[in-house]
Formats: structure tokens, C-alpha cells, sequence
């Protein structure tokens, strides 16, 4: 069996589609169009295409269209949308999709409320969050209501990679190295050091946090992080290796190559890695072709395919 969660949709509404083309306003027009059309679809096309790519299960979950900078109502407004329309969806398909949920975090408070509905109401599977919100970070202590609410409820926080609330000068006059080439990779990864440094898993020890892009190059880092944690006296006691093998797991999402693989498995092991696409961003049949063909043994490769997301999101 292959599951795959970081698969994208947009609700196929005016208010929803136009606020995902602002995340994006330097992509291509005809790119976004051919987009398009696969990431509204939650019914057969997306069923044929991951048939024919020959993944079963799909956890589905939205696109960035609530943690920028919109009003708390609004940003509400549009999450619960579209975690009813992807309801819908999931019972239509339950043999076939799940969902993470969307959490407006422009009040924390009002957030955490949606992610329990959601959870409890709607069956998701835990939440995805696009970045920081108004320029805050998961580290923030305005969000704790969120992580005790995800700890509680033993489901995953999925962060997804976002602008930053500022983009650094290093950008400038660069746009290739804008969105998934890097500038989304530094800024994710970043955020994760700043989770795990602020101590969030330190005051919710059992939270639990998903990183797409097999880890965002942190598995690649993680004996130089423990040896600069020691430079700081606040730090001292902390060894983020030993956090990010305890509190967080990795997925394949566009990242569709043997080196980083190999690099995650030595660095987290075979419990913590997990396959995805990033659908429609990413094609569905090169990612399985990949996965069928790297050089590990079946029984890590069933893990990665299905096992390790069966137990960590109770599928």
C-alpha cells in the first residue's frame, strides 16, 4: 500500500482561488492555470491519476490560504469552509482520502477551537500550517493553545513551507531562489529551530510536528546544531538531534532522490520518514517510480510507503 500526505487541493470558489494566486503573484500565469484544475479536483480525476500512479490512500489538506494577512473573522470564515468541503470529500472517498485540517491562528484561541472541531467532528488527522502568521512564529507562547490542543488530541502539526514575514535582502533581484528553490526551505527550517529552541516541545513533550521536503535539510545538519547549541548558555542543555528524533518526522513531499534519503534514514531512522508527492506541484507517478526504485530493503520501503503513516496518523 503507498499513502501520500502533503497532497494539496483549493476550494473551487472566487474567494479561495484568488487568495491562493496572491501567495504566488510571480508565477507564471499559464503555470498557475495548468495548476489549477488538479489542485480544485477531489473526486475522480484525482482518484484516476493516483491510481494510475498506483498510491492508494491521499491525506489531502489546503492550500496556504488562511495564515497570511487576513483578518482573524475571515481567515475563520475561509479555514472552516474549507475543512468542511474536504470533509465532504473524505466522506465521499473515505477508502481512498484523509485530511489535515486548515487552523487559522490569528486567534490562537478561536484556532485551536477549529482544530478540535475538525479533529473531533470531521475526523482529520492533525493540521497543516503554512508558516508564521502576522509575522509570528510556532515558538510564540500566543500559540500554546494550539500545541496543547494537538497534544491533547495526539494528532500531528504539519508546517509547511511558507514565505517569511520578511523577505532578507539575500532575495533581491534573485527570484530564482524564491519559494521552493530555497527561499521557503530557509525560512521553514528556521522555523523549525526556532520550535525547537523556544522549548515548545520542552512544555508539550508529546506534540508532535511534520516537516515536508525530506526534513528541509535539517537532517543533514543536525551533529553541527547540538555542537553550536552548546555555545549559548540558555541552550546549553538542549540537543536538538535528540528533539527532532523524539518530537518530529520527515516526508518525501518533492524531494524525490536517493542522496537525501540515505541521509534522513541515517540521521532519523526508518520510523520517521514517510512518503509524499506535494501534488499537483509535484508529479505523482515520478515520485513512486522513485520510491520503487531507491536502494533500500522492502521492509523500509514498506514502512516509508504506508507503515510509519498508518501509526503516526492512526490511519
Amino acid at each position: 500500500m503507498r499513502i501520500a500526505l502533503e497532497e494539496h487541493f483549493v476550494v473551487d470558489e472566487p474567494d479561495h482561488v484568488d487568495r491562493w494566486l496572491t501567495l504566488i503573484p510571480t508565477v507564471p500565469k499559464d503555470i498557475t492555470a495548468k495548476i489549477r484544475r488538479p489542485l480544485c479536483d477531489l473526486g475522480e480525476a484525482r482518484l484516476a491519476a493516483m491510481a494510475e500512479a498506483e498510491i492508494d490512500f491521499a491525506v489531502l489538506s489546503n492550500v496556504g490560504t488562511v495564515q497570511g494577512a487576513l483578518d482573524a473573522t475571515t481567515a475563520m470564515t475561509l479555514a472552516r469552509q474549507a475543512n468542511d468541503r474536504l470533509a465532504e470529500a473524505v466522506q465521499a472517498h473515505p477508502d481512498h482520502f484523509a485530511g489535515f485540517a486548515t487552523v487559522p491562528l490569528q486567534d490562537p484561541q478561536a484556532g485551536a477551537a477549529e482544530l478540535e472541531r475538525a479533529v473531533s467532528q470531521l475526523g482529520m488527522k492533525g493540521a497543516m500550517i503554512f508558516g508564521q502568521t502576522d509575522g509570528l512564529y510556532l515558538d510564540d507562547d500566543r500559540f500554546s493553545p494550539l500545541w496543547e490542543r494537538a497534544q491533547a488530541l495526539d494528532v500531528p502539526i504539519y508546517l509547511h513551507a511558507a514565505d517569511a514575514a520578511e523577505m532578507p535582502a539575500t532575495y533581491a533581484g534573485r527570484p530564482e531562489l524564491d519559494y521552493a528553490t530555497w527561499s521557503w526551505t530557509a525560512e521553514t527550517a528556521a522555523h523549525t529551530l526556532r520550535i525547537i529552541f523556544g522549548g515548545v516541545f520542552d512544555r508539550f513533550p508529546k506534540a508532535k510536528l511534520l516537516l515536508g521536503h525530506m526534513g528541509e535539510t535539517l537532517p543533514y545538519l543536525l551533529w553541527r546544531l547540538d555542537k553550536r547549541a552548546q555555545a549559548f548558555t540558555e541552550g546549553a542543555a538542549i540537543k536538538p538531534s535528540e528533539i527532532f528524533r523524539r518530537n518530529i518526522a520527515i516526508t518525501t513531499a518533492g524531494t524525490f532522490s536517493d542522496e537525501p534519503l540515505d541521509c534522513a534514514l541515517n540521521a532519523l531512522g526508518e520510523d520517521a520518514v514517510m512518503f509524499s508527492v506535494d501534488h499537483p506541484f509535484e508529479d505523482m507517478k515520478e515520485a513512486s517510480a522513485w520510491l520503487d526504485a531507491a536502494p533500500i530493503s522492502d521492509a523500509v520501503r514498506e514502512k516509508i510507503s504506508s507503515g510509519n503513516a498508518k501509526r503516526i496518523l492512526k490511519l
